[in-house]
């Protein structure tokens, strides 16, 4: 399923997180993104070769955190949502990057929770918050 991107309906700045099965790194940065911005900004996440499902330990780890990822899934990202973009951030995944100029890109070189047991991904969650706090404090965000 491929989302459609409304450009005159998004509050400020977009970003696109990608990685290549689209099951835990994106969604964990897509998952803290939006808890964070309060829908000050727009946010997607997609990948190369989506997988099946969101890792279920991904899952747990952010409910941990108070932050419910259930109703998401893998997802393609797509040339238009790489073009509605402002920030494209690659987690890490040495994947076919979607690299257009005009745009902020970033490399996020974070491990795959695919594979690692809950202290592992938790570790690789807190990396994640920290880089999504960065961002968040560099992105020209309307006032609460």
């Amino acid at each position: 399923m491929t989302e459609h991107v409304e450009h005159d309906l998004s509050p400020g700045p977009a970003v696109l997180f990608v990685c290549t099965h689209n099951a835990g790194r994106s969604q964990m940065a897509l998952g803290f993104f939006n808890h964070l911005v309060g829908g000050r900004a727009t946010a997607w996440s997609g990948g190369s070769a989506p997988a099946a499902q969101i890792n279920p330990l991904v899952v747990q780890a952010m409910s941990e955190r108070g932050i419910d990822i259930t109703a998401e899934y893998p997802k393609p990202w797509t040339d238009e949502l790489v073009r509605a973009a402002d920030v494209v951030i690659d987690m890490g995944c040495g994947d076919t990057d979607p690299i257009m100029s005009g745009h902020r890109y970033e490399q996020w070189p974070l491990p795959d929770p695919a594979g690692h047991d809950i202290e592992e991904i938790r570790a690789i969650r807190d990396q994640i918050e920290i880089r999504i706090r960065r961002l968040i404090g560099n992105l020209r965000l309307a006032p609460v």
